[in-house]
């Protein structure tokens, strides 16, 4: 079963691939994706990171609060849509 984390306050020049290296530290990591604007395609200074349901607890544990490219982070539970 996977869960997908919220991950906000990233710096503009994040990338997907970013996300995974510094979460997969804590746990396997599904899949990562930073939101972008349609028009700009500038990031919006959030993403979302799909984990397995056992690392997720952990991995909000660890990194909500940290720092990220200079930037602290808040990761959490991502609502439903």
């Amino acid at each position: 079963m996977a869960r997908t984390l919220y991950v906000g306050n990233l710096p503009w020049a994040t990338k997907a691939e970013d996300l995974k290296k510094a979460f997969s530290s804590y746990g396997e990591v599904i899949s990562s994706r930073v939101i972008t604007d349609r028009e700009t395609g500038r990031s919006r200074g959030f993403g979302f990171v799909e984990v397995n349901d056992e690392d997720a607890s952990k991995m909000i544990a660890a990194l909500n609060g940290t720092e990220l490219e200079g930037r602290i982070i808040t990761v959490n539970e991502a609502r439903p849509k």
